[in-house]
């Protein structure tokens, strides 16, 4: 079936950001004198965990280290991020920007599925389209405001909700395993587009494309979008 909506993950997908948000938090630790330093080795581990706060949380099982409050904590490192992100520097992936306007232009709504916080993904829209969210967007759904984060469908049941499509209608775009887990979850088709922290993951069988240019692309979605001049 022909879909009626592109969902997207953020973190990854989009952007390379987890760079960005290794920065952010790193910069935040040393902010609160914590002493902590997130390798990029050790980011790549932590990344199995999907969430900020839940990444912290077992940050301090694995040291047994404590903070008075890691909500406080998060929520400076996500404010470090957006000042971050204001600097520019970021840019999407190959064929995202292309792809969205593509979509658009062929009467597909355009989404968002993502595990991280709504301001993240305004930063992120700030950054590399000059724009807010539900400008670029038809739907945003976040990761807070779910109650379980991927690999658990919940936060495509909620874009799904919101769209107002049944799982049949619409295509996830993912970079992650856990991402493809929670799409597959909530009954969608995926497409897979390994980032720099991922990929090195398993996909099972979910189709995995070099980039989302209009030339990567599976020839069935390829043919619902004219190649631009």
């Amino acid at each position: 079936m022909t879909p009626a909506a592109l969902i997207f993950d953020v973190d990854g997908t989009l952007a390379e950001t987890e760079e960005a948000h290794r920065q952010a938090f790193n910069e935040t630790f040393a902010a609160e004198g914590l002493g902590w330093h997130w390798t990029r080795e050790a980011y790549r581990r932590l990344l199995g965990i999907t969430g900020g706060k839940e990444r912290i949380r077992a940050w301090l099982a694995e040291t047994g280290e404590t903070v008075p409050d890691v909500a406080a904590l998060h929520a400076a490192k996500t404010r470090r991020y957006a000042q971050i992100l204001q600097t520019g520097g970021l840019r999407l992936r190959e064929g995202v920007a292309e792809l969205i306007d593509a979509a658009r232009a062929s009467g597909l709504r355009v989404a968002v599925a993502t595990t991280t916080s709504r301001p993240n993904v305004e930063a992120l829209c700030q950054c590399c389209w000059g724009s807010p969210g539900d400008a670029v967007f038809d739907v945003i759904a976040a990761g807070d405001e779910v109650v379980a984060k991927k690999p658990a469908p919940d936060v495509y049941l909620l874009a799904l909700h919101r769209l107002g499509l049944p799982a049949s209608r619409a295509l996830a775009l993912e970079d992650s395993r856990n991402g493809v887990l929670s799409a597959r979850g909530a009954g969608l088709e995926v497409l897979v587009t390994p980032s720099v922290y991922t990929d090195g993951e398993a996909f099972d069988d979910a189709p995995v494309l070099g980039s989302l240019r209009h030339d990567a692309l599976p020839e069935g979605l390829r043919g619902l979008f004219p190649a631009r001049a």
